[in-house]
């Protein structure tokens, strides 16, 4: 467990927050915490709570009237979530008992909590690093059991434990390069010898590995955006509802059906999707109609990948996506998956398609197996879906210390420069540092706990 971030700035005010989803539940918990959590839970409910023990008591408001009745926790510093005195009050999770319970405690001297404050204060006391904080909102926002999954491993440090691994190279490498700068009677000898080629092979080695399962964990979390496009009835809304597997578009043989986007959130085989059905891109002089075709095309650019629809039917004699190129003429090939659809109409075409092109049925379900697999190949989902979640940050902050460490690597075999290698490994040191908050920025810090529900 790492040290605390600012011991000498711990925050010395108590905060309270509801600790439960807002609307009508079996149980509701207001949480509090900080130096007044145990006075002001004594107050609310008449008696001094013990630590660790789930006492039955009613709640009182600052009237003396009875609020409620329920299950009141005390768990004292530094052995809590926060490492500070944290009290939960268990209730009704009625909004307006709830309401009432925290006024009463806001009443009594603690102040509402920012967003993520909690978690907040757990990483400046030591109790999470942050990337283990990160995963705290991830864990809660997962879209899939894979998820769920990799944000709880992060969340028990294994993310963490790797990069601490790799760092713990980093470090003893710069302890014997700056051994040499500090002895230059041996300095041919130390840099000469082949260490610290070996060693950075292995530093390089290892965040290359780590850089591929945070690619993992970031489609893990995030997910990707698939983008139906092609023209009017070739079967995209079908194609929707039966990835969906339920009705989620307007599906007529009418053209021009759909005019708007529709979005449907998705979990294809493990990996978190948003698939967005548009309009059929044709020419049109209904100004609604061609809003929609605008939403298409924007759409097609801004997807991750995009799902290029064409309807195989009997007069067909020539493969063709003109209609899609014409509209996303810079369209990177990489970003697209060409779609045959109503393949049930003439099965014998499936075996004559183009290579690449997926044969499927909306109507049957036939080829959508095939297509999930050219999807997660598509965006480089694993099968495993990696071992835990990671954000974009992490990944840039892998990139640098890849760059600095392969400009190493370039130094060892040329110059043997001790004072320039020295520096790129304290520029590994230090990207590695960010990930897990040991050298992060408090304006980072802000943003990232911004985004973090009220009482987490």
């Amino acid at each position: 467990m790492q040290k605390p971030r600012k011991p000498e700035s711990l925050d010395s005010d108590t905060i309270a927050a509801p600790a439960t989803a807002a609307g009508q539940a079996g149980v509701g918990i207001i949480r509090v915490s900080g130096p007044q959590a145990r006075s002001i839970a004594a107050k609310i409910t008449g008696v001094e709570p013990l630590p660790r023990q789930a006492q039955l008591r009613d709640f009182f408001a600052t009237d003396s009237s009875i609020i409620d009745s329920g299950i009141v926790l005390y768990f004292s510093q530094p052995n809590s979530f926060t490492g500070e005195d944290v009290v939960e009050l268990q209730g009704h999770g009625g909004p307006v008992v709830m309401q009432m319970l925290l006024d009463a405690v806001l009443g009594l001297g603690a102040r509402l909590a920012r967003p993520g404050e909690f978690t907040e204060r757990a990483f400046n006391n030591g109790k999470l690093d942050l990337a283990q904080a990160e995963a705290v909102a991830d864990l809660i926002a997962s879209s899939s059991i894979a998820a769920a999954r990799g944000a709880s491993r992060s969340l028990a440090g294994e993310f963490s434990a790797s990069v601490h691994a790799i760092d713990a190279k980093v470090v003893e490498l710069r302890m014997f390069v700056e051994a040499a700068i500090d002895f230059p009677d041996d300095d041919i000898d130390l840099l000469a010898g082949g260490q610290v080629g070996e060693r950075l092979i292995d530093i390089l080695e290892a965040l290359n590995s780590l850089l591929c399962e945070c690619a993992q964990g970031i489609l893990l979390r995030d997910g990707v955006t698939l983008a139906l496009l092609g023209a009017p009835n070739v079967g995209k809304s079908s194609l929707l509802n039966a990835l969906a597997g339920e009705a989620r578009a307007i599906v007529t043989d009418i053209p021009g059906t759909t005019r708007d986007l529709v979005q449907v959130d998705l979990v294809l085989d493990g990996l978190p999707v948003v698939v967005v059905d548009t309009a059929g891109l044709r020419e049109s002089a209904d100004p609604i109609e061609l809003e929609g075709v605008r939403r298409a095309r924007r759409e097609g650019v801004n997807a991750d990948i995009v799902l290029g629809v064409v309807a195989v039917d009997e007069q067909q004699t020539e493969w063709s996506f003109d209609t899609l190129e014409a509209v996303l003429p810079d369209l990177d090939p990489s970003r697209l998956i060409q779609i045959a659809n109503k393949i049930d109409l003439v099965p014998d075409m499936a075996d004559s398609l183009p290579a690449g092109v997926v044969a499927v049925s909306a109507l049957t379900g036939q080829g959508l197996d095939a297509l999930i697999a050219v999807i997660k190949n598509a965006v480089g989902y694993a099968a495993d879906g990696g071992r835990f979640t990671a954000r974009k940050r992490h990944v840039l902050a892998l990139e640098a210390a890849l760059a600095a460490a392969a400009r190493c690597r370039t130094l060892a075999t040329g110059t043997m420069a001790g004072e320039l290698i020295a520096e790129e490994l304290r520029q590994v040191h230090a990207a590695l540092g960010d990930i897990v908050g040991e050298m992060t920025s408090d304006e980072l810090l802000g943003e990232i706990f911004s985004r973090f529900c009220i009482g987490k």
